[in-house]
């Protein structure tokens, strides 16, 4: 006999763990042999007795209740264990992080594709505008600002659709702070400058924390580096970003213009919404031929996958165009190759 969690849960395997929190790959049992697939998260042991963390835990829960939008990972239950421990349990997205995503092309040598790149940094965006421009019950807006926007966070499901994951140091205006005086909340190396200086967020530092994203997705290595928190802060404040074109040559001007712009030093130099950022980025990819809707995007994630499973030593599957791809699946009984992704080989 399995135990459940709320008498329905079932805890399969681990599935990630980070400063917090632990995620395990679990599923839902219901009537008649009912059964689909769910992420179930829990504090970690340590934190658990820690009133500040379970705060911090029972917020997530309430900030991304109150969200519903294609691109936040939803969240299905929140509730106890028969220890008093809580759980929340959330959509399970089958795919890969943005991080094993680029992880996957340069496990070869190769770049990112920076027309899915950018595609992803659109859905991202969307699903922050969401959260920016949430309202309560009253109708009142009631902002929610992320924080903690990092590759990590991002979710590319096999199917082709972004996924914005863990609110869990969110903090939404209608409710006091939970952040001790000095307590910087959040992964460093993604944070905007002020933030640092204990500044309140805003959706002009999730812009900045998605400029980063996209910035080492493209880029293929750190932006702020540094083992020493204090060094990447002082990095952050000194506004050490490297022109992408030092990098690769392949990227348009404009990218390269909309990600400068997302990372001003200054807030109110930056985009003022993270809808406006979207518009960009969806005129410059209007622009091009290649194809980045969700059916590419799939086999890029299945592509990706099956890199990291070979040898570095290894060749790479040898690429071809999006739209070649396309061409070749012809009508809807065909199936596209996983090799049917565009990719660019890295100097």
């Amino acid at each position: 006999m399995v135990e459940l969690l709320g008498g329905k849960y079932e805890v399969l395997e681990l599935a990630g763990e980070g400063g917090m929190a632990k995620v395990y790959r679990g599923r839902t049992h219901g009537a008649a042999g009912f059964a689909r697939p769910v992420a179930i998260k829990r504090v970690l042991a340590p934190l658990s007795q820690n009133p500040e963390f379970l705060k911090m835990f029972v917020e997530e829960a309430r900030v991304v209740s109150e969200l519903d939008h294609p691109n936040i990972a939803q969240i299905h239950d929140f509730d106890r264990d028969q220890t008093g421990e809580y759980y929340l349990v959330l959509e399970w997205v089958d795919g890969l992080t943005l991080s094993e995503w680029r992880e996957g092309y340069h496990a070869h040598g190769n770049h990112t594709p920076w027309n899915l790149t950018a595609a992803i940094g659109i859905e991202v965006l969307n699903a922050l505008h969401a959260a920016h421009e949430h309202m309560d019950a009253d109708g009142r807006p009631a902002p929610i600002f992320h924080r903690d926007v990092t590759p990590q966070n991002v979710m590319v499901s096999n199917c082709g659709v972004v996924k914005l994951t863990d609110f869990g140091l969110a903090k939404a205006m209608d409710r006091s702070s939970i952040t001790k005086p000095g307590f910087v909340k959040g992964k460093l190396s993604y944070m905007a400058p002020e933030l640092t200086y204990e500044a309140e967020p805003s959706a002009q530092t999730d812009v900045f924390s998605v400029g980063v994203v996209l910035w080492e997705v493209l880029a293929g290595e750190k932006l702020f580096k540094g083992k020493d928190p204090l060094k990447v802060v002082v990095t952050i404040r000194n506004m050490e970003i490297p022109d992408l074109s030092e990098f690769r040559d392949d990227l348009p001007e404009r990218l390269l213009e909309i990600l400068r712009k997302a990372l001003r030093r200054e807030p109110a130099e930056r985009y003022r919404s993270s809808r406006d950022m979207a518009r960009d980025l969806a005129a410059l990819l209007r622009k091009t031929e290649e194809v980045t809707d969700a059916h590419v995007m799939a086999q890029s994630v299945r592509w990706a996958r099956e890199q990291t499973r070979t040898r570095a030593s290894e060749p790479a599957t040898k690429p071809f165009a999006a739209q070649e791809a396309l061409a070749r699946a012809g009508g809807a009984d065909e199936t596209v190759p996983d090799t049917s992704i565009p990719l660019t080989r890295r100097k």
